[in-house]
């Protein structure tokens, strides 16, 4: 089995290091780790060359989730493809070895793994974690739910389906829909965790759910959520996060309990009052908001 790991980074430098020394203290080395940066200033590029990672550029323009990931893919030599955000790091030296064992059964296609935060996380993110990430296996997941901050996927398939270059976000969960409807199936692995950092404004949680309520309307078709919906559901998640919040003692996470929730949800509300046309210029404006 040949490992590639395969790193998104834009301007990294603080998070980056972290992630590959993790990756080189593995019990089971990669065999080689790209970073493809779409246009990082703050010395990411020359973190990930120290480290020996090779590097793959791409225009800041020319970005997408789905295309710069196809352009690392593209670029690896490996039979497994393992992808990481720049901004997590492992839990523990045996991560990789546990995050690519499923793919001794030639059936599946691809795995991911859990992830968790650290004393930066917000305590209704933590939540979401335990929810999106839970702690038994599934070795045949019956449903697309994956994220690739910590996924592995075959080569083979990625030959056959490469990821949408069009999508705002989600471009794992629209890949991992259409693998299982080809007959790949997808492994859940609880002890190949990572800490995943995500140091938001609110103003940034609202654009990233925003992002991915949009990716998953466009290959979904799944309606847009009204605003009514999408003011109850916040509701009962902060009132849900603040009864956990006051049982566990975290009584000085109450504050930023509802802030989260209620830009998680307007983000997801906002996704329905943007046409299809517009995705490319939410993209920009989220991502590349003035002209470089």
């Amino acid at each position: 089995m040949h490992l590639s790991v395969v790193v998104r980074a834009l301007n990294e430098a603080e998070h980056l290091p972290r992630l590959l020394d993790g990756i080189a203290s593995q019990s089971l080395p990669p065999d080689e780790v790209l970073l493809v940066d779409s246009g990082s200033t703050d010395g990411t590029v020359e973190i990930a060359e120290r480290h020996g990672a090779r590097v793959v550029h791409i225009r800041p323009g020319e970005f997408t989730f789905g295309r710069a990931l196809n352009l690392g893919c593209e670029s690896a030599k490996g039979d497994i493809l393992v992808f990481a955000s720049a901004h997590v790091y492992p839990t523990d030296e045996h991560w990789l070895a546990n995050l690519v064992a499923p793919f001794d059964d030639p059936r599946i296609g691809a795995t991911y793994g859990r992830q968790t935060g650290d004393e930066r996380t917000s305590f209704s993110e933590m939540q979401l974690f335990a929810d999106w990430f839970p702690d038994a296996d599934d070795p045949d997941q019956d449903h697309p739910f994956c994220n690739n901050a910590n996924a592995a996927i075959r080569r083979s398939w990625w030959d056959e389906l490469p990821y949408d270059e069009t999508l705002p976000g989600l471009e794992d969960i629209a890949w991992a829909t259409e693998l299982r409807k080809r007959g790949g199936r997808l492994a859940y692995v609880a002890d190949a965790t990572i800490v995943h950092v995500h140091e938001e404004r609110l103003r940034q949680t609202l654009n990233r759910y925003r992002r991915e309520a949009i990716s998953h309307r466009t290959f979904s078709g799944a309606p847009a959520m009204p605003l009514g919906k999408a003011a109850s559901l916040a509701a009962r998640h902060i009132t849900a996060d603040a009864r956990r919040a006051i049982r566990t003692g975290s009584m000085t996470a109450l504050p930023s309990i509802a802030g989260f929730r209620a830009a998680q949800f307007a983000g997801v509300w906002l996704a329905g009052r943007t046409d299809a046309s517009e995705t490319d210029k939410v993209l920009r404006r989220m991502y590349y908001p003035r002209p470089r």
